[in-house]
């Protein structure tokens, strides 16, 4: 055991566990933002993958409202008709309306503007609808139909999933490289502050590993300890983030909520687990690179 505690406590470690600690907070926001990008593209891929939404658009010219309310009629059959399809129905005024405020605001007149009918159909767990033969006969019965199976925007949310994703994995490379270097330039200045008792477990016969040892143990605990702090530091963010809504702060519309769920949470422990290996891997190759070196 004497050799894990062989080197002694500098005075100015405070600062490199400083550094190691932002950097682990930062690496586990990274990772906490991947989970959360991954959990709601599944969450909407999946929402979206089992719904069919159809738009009657308002005619240019003639009687809008009865041609508008005669086509929904004509839809709503087509729907009720087609096998796999199990609930259809339009959306009121006041869903439509609140669908289309974030984009126009709260004050504007919603009534005045010319706004297609839109109708939710829900498909049948399992089943399948050919939606090519839908659209062509929704178009036979209401010419001013439109057919959205949201198969564009599931495209779309899987892309900006994945390069979130990976954008997430880059930064934890930068700062797994980061932390490298941080922990290499002190093992090099820690044999240079010691070089003196270095030299003189070498003249007792001590091997280079002893010395390693003595090294990499005690930047593995630093690392580990601090990188734990700043790993903590953000699971109590995201945690805060998850508590806003309970008291009555709104989520942004169209983003998902920026907390982790409690299984999420304990994939930041890999934050300073991963920091304590590569701390001790990095010290025992620095060490043995320099003892090499000098002798």
């Amino acid at each position: 055991m004497a050799k894990r505690h062989l080197m002694p406590v500098t005075k100015g470690a405070a600062p490199l566990d400083v550094v190691i600690a932002v950097m682990a907070f930062l690496a586990a926001l990274a990772l906490g933002a991947s989970l959360i990008a991954n959990r709601a593209a599944e969450g909407w891929s999946q929402g979206l993958s089992s719904k069919i939404t159809v738009q009657v658009l308002p005619p240019d010219t003639g009687p809008a409202r009865e041609t508008l309310a005669r086509e929904t009629e004509a839809v709503l059959a087509v729907l009720h008709d087609t096998p796999g399809i199990a609930h259809a129905a339009p959306l009121s005024e006041a869903e439509q309306a609140k669908l289309v405020r974030p984009w126009i605001g709260a004050e504007a007149l919603v009534g005045d503007l010319p706004l297609p009918q839109l109708i939710d159909a829900d498909i049948a767990p399992g089943a399948e609808v050919d939606v090519k033969a839908l659209a062509a006969q929704l178009k036979v019965a209401a010419p001013h139909a439109i057919v959205d199976d949201h198969s564009h925007w599931i495209g779309r949310l899987h892309d900006l999933a994945s390069t979130l994703v990976w954008s997430a994995y880059g930064i934890l490379f930068l700062i797994a490289v980061a932390t490298a270097a941080t922990v290499a330039f002190a093992t090099r200045a820690g044999l240079e502050a010691h070089s003196d008792m270095v030299a003189l477990l070498h003249q007792m016969g001590a091997h280079s590993r002893f010395v390693a040892r003595a090294f990499e143990w005690h930047y593995f605990r630093a690392t580990l300890a601090a990188a734990g702090a700043g790993a903590v530091f953000a699971g109590l963010l995201f945690a805060t983030a998850g508590g806003l809504e309970k008291v009555g702060y709104e989520a942004v519309p169209f983003l998902p909520p920026v907390s982790l769920q409690p299984v999420e949470l304990l994939w930041l422990l890999a934050v300073p687990a991963a920091a304590g290996l590569i701390a001790l891997l990095t010290a025992r190759l620095s060490v043995l690179a320099a003892l090499r070196a000098i002798h």
